[in-house]
C-alpha cells in the first residue's frame, strides 16, 4: 500500500508568503491585498468573500503578470527533488491551497501528481469566480478523503504539510502531520515540527513520522 504526501501553499511551500501578496507586490496592490487578508484575518469575510473581490484588485492580472510572479517566487529548496522521491518510491503527492489555480496549478512543474485550488474564471478577468469554486480550510480533509480512497490509500498512511489555522482541520484529520515555519495555530496539533528554507528536512520529518508508525 502506498502513501499519501499533501501539501499546502501559502506558507509551507511558499516561505513567509502567499500567492496573492506575491502578485500584489508586483502589481503595485499590496495595500489593497493586506486590506483583504485583515479582514479575512478578523473574520469580517470569509474566503470566497476574499476572492470574490480579487477581480476588482486586480483587473489588469494577465497569464503572463502570474508567470513572471510564479518564477520568482520564495519557495523552499528542493521541492523538484521532493516530488521526485515520492513518486520513486511508488507514493503520491499532492498540494491542496485555497489560492486561484492559475498560480497555484504551476505547482505541477515541480513534479506533483496533483494540485486543488480555488478556481477561477480566466485571466484577464470579466467576472468574479463561483462561490462554490472557492475552497475553504474545511474542504481540505474532504479532498485528501476523496484522493485516498481513490488511490486506495489508508488515511494513516497519510502525511500533511501545512503552516497555519487553515490546515488545522486537516492536522486533525490524518494520522500524520508536519508544521513547517508554522504560527502558534498547530501547536500541539502537529506530529512534528520544521522551521527553515528546505523542503527535503521538513519531508525527511514526514517520513520519520510513517517510519515510526
Amino acid at each position: 500500500m502506498s502513501y499519501l504526501h499533501v501539501f499546502d501553499m501559502d506558507g509551507t511551500l511558499l516561505k513567509g508568503t502567499s500567492a496573492s501578496l506575491e502578485i500584489a507586490r508586483a502589481t503595485g496592490t499590496e495595500d489593497k491585498l493586506r486590506d483583504l487578508e485583515r479582514a479575512l484575518a478578523s473574520g469580517e469575510i470569509d474566503t470566497r468573500a476574499f476572492a470574490a473581490a480579487l477581480p476588482e484588485v486586480w483587473p489588469m492580472l494577465t497569464g503572463d503578470h502570474v508567470a513572471e510572479v510564479f518564477s520568482g517566487g520564495p519557495f523552499l529548496d528542493g521541492i523538484a527533488y521532493v516530488c521526485g522521491d515520492i513518486r520513486s518510491r511508488g507514493e503520491r503527492s499532492m498540494v491542496i491551497t485555497m489560492s486561484p489555480d492559475f498560480y497555484a496549478e504551476r505547482l505541477l512543474d515541480f513534479g506533483f501528481d496533483e494540485v486543488v485550488a480555488s478556481r477561477f474564471p480566466p485571466l484577464p478577468f470579466a467576472e468574479p469566480p463561483l462561490p462554490e469554486n472557492i475552497l475553504t480550510p474545511a474542504d481540505k480533509p474532504r479532498i485528501v478523503e476523496e484522493a485516498r480512497r481513490r488511490a486506495g490509500i489508508a488515511r494513516e498512511r497519510c502525511v500533511a504539510y501545512g503552516d497555519s489555522m487553515s490546515d488545522a482541520a486537516l492536522f486533525r484529520h490524518v494520522t500524520h502531520s508536519v508544521a513547517v515555519n508554522a504560527d502558534h495555530h498547530l501547536t500541539g496539533i502537529a506530529g512534528a515540527h520544521y522551521s527553515g528554507g528546505s523542503l527535503v528536512d521538513a519531508y525527511a520529518e514526514g517520513r520519520a513520522l510513517l517510519a515510526a508508525a
